[in-house]
């Protein structure tokens, strides 16, 4: 497939790219390291007038700490995560997560953490070629009035398969936007939208500028569970993603995210409480809780991954449970 013509642009710092965004926010898209975009536009899945690359933002790479936050930069390597100290002590999950995405090759020479963590929502009946698509009436995501994967749904059921962005929701970071107007933060939870046909809160002249993660104190913990289809290069079909802080071997401060169901990675708040004030070695408490996050995850997943729903349901349970147990085992020690 030969991607359509477009008119590339690499802007050598921060400024010219919001500048150039700004005037044409609406027919650009920004590429990071393209392993996605660049698919999405050989399918004629996306087809701007114009590229913008931040290969030359040096800027927006690297990983630091500061006043108790994990800055990492969006266009930082996904190599460099897996590789970095804090990450690997503090932020387990995302390095789990990380060391899921793609393969090495896609992780050392073109992946970025920015880049997963604003993967398109996708699904079995539009991730297709032009000429796939051609056959059908075009569905919600493809400005169309039809969902292929749920019937008489009057809204886009495509799903986020971003192993990144599910650790990072458990994580709880914030996002920072920027336009040539200012910048803004949003929690990860107002980050994605939920709606499959415009997932990311984000303006046509803004670009993710950092994503900052909490420094975890002390007995805290995370893990991250993923099943797809292979094991390398392939999207999660669904993943969980547990964060959670033990005091005086009781379970506190709980996060759950599962992914690979919704529009967006769903941080499940009520299965999470269920959890808080619990010893680490309650069994019972364990299973319910992932048995209640099963049902609530259940709720938004329909037949659009390529695998069966009952399975995908199923495994939300399991994913969730060894998430926790993981969780546990790491914050215990």
């Amino acid at each position: 497939m030969i991607i359509p013509e477009f008119e590339y642009f690499a802007p050598g710092d921060l400024r010219e790219a919001l500048d150039y965004l700004a005037s044409h926010g609406e027919e650009a898209v920004v590429l990071a390291g393209g392993t996605d975009l660049l698919v999405r536009m050989k399918q004629r899945l996306v087809k701007p007038r114009f590229v913008v690359s931040l290969k030359n933002l040096e800027g927006l790479k690297g990983i630091r700490e500061k006043d108790g936050v994990i800055v990492i930069g969006p266009m930082t390597p996904l190599v460099e995560v897996l590789e970095n100290e804090k990450v690997e002590k503090y932020l387990p999950a995302l390095r789990q997560a990380v060391g899921k995405i793609g393969a090495p090759s896609i992780q050392h020479f073109r992946g970025t953490i920015g880049g997963n963590l604003c993967l398109d929502t996708r699904c079995l009946f539009y991730n297709q070629s032009q000429f796939w698509r051609s056959g059908r009436t075009p569905c919600h995501k493809d400005n169309g009035q039809t969902c292929y994967a749920e019937e008489n749904s009057d809204r886009c059921r495509s799903a986020n398969q971003s192993d990144g962005a599910c650790a990072l929701m458990a994580l709880g970071c914030e996002v920072i936007l920027a336009s040539s107007k200012g910048e803004r933060v949003l929690p990860v939870e107002e980050f994605f939208t939920g709606k499959g046909e415009a997932p990311f809160a984000i303006e046509p002249d803004e670009l993710v500028l950092e994503i900052r993660v909490p420094m975890p104190g002390e007995g805290a913990g995370s893990g991250f569970q993923k099943v797809s289809y292979r094991s390398a290069i392939d999207f999660a079909l669904v993943s969980a993603a547990v964060s959670l802080r033990v005091v005086d071997r009781r379970i506190e401060a709980v996060r759950i995210a599962v992914g690979g169901a919704g529009a967006a990675p769903l941080l499940l708040k009520e299965a999470a409480a269920t959890l808080v004030g619990m010893p680490i070695d309650d069994t019972k408490a364990i299973e319910a809780t992932s048995d209640l996050a099963k049902k609530h995850a259940s709720a938004f997943m329909v037949e659009n991954l390529g695998s069966s729903l009952e399975y995908r349901q199923k495994m939300a349970h399991i994913l969730v449970r060894r998430a926790i147990k993981e969780a546990i085992a790491v914050a215990t020690g």
